[in-house]
């Protein structure tokens, strides 16, 4: 697995939004590089599919309170990720969109 920094992940997409510094440089995989983006309102998702047939979806939503969310939807319909929030300390593991 390859990993890029967020600050990457939003230099790729051309996304100029404010988000904490420590997510700047917090490491994804760079699956997401490939993704199908989608902007609304000031809100933005990418959504890419691996060859395991797990669908990754990134969720960059920089005035809300977690502006990055990760979730993985496994074949199985099993639901997993990640919530970042403002602080370096806040970060959420989630089990449903």
């Amino acid at each position: 697995m390859i990993e890029m920094i967020l600050k990457d992940l939003l230099n790729h997409f051309e996304i100029e939004e404010e988000f904490p510094d420590y997510l700047l440089n917090q490491r994804f995989n760079e699956v997401f590089l490939d993704g199908d983006f989608t902007k609304k309102d000031n809100n933005y998702e990418i959504v890419i599919t691996t060859r395991q047939n797990v669908t990754h979806h990134m969720y960059l939503k920089p005035d809300e309170d977690f502006p990055v969310i990760i979730m993985s939807e496994l074949p199985n319909g099993s639901l997993n990720g990640m919530k970042f929030g403002r602080n370096e300390d806040e970060v959420a593991y989630i089990n449903e969109l």
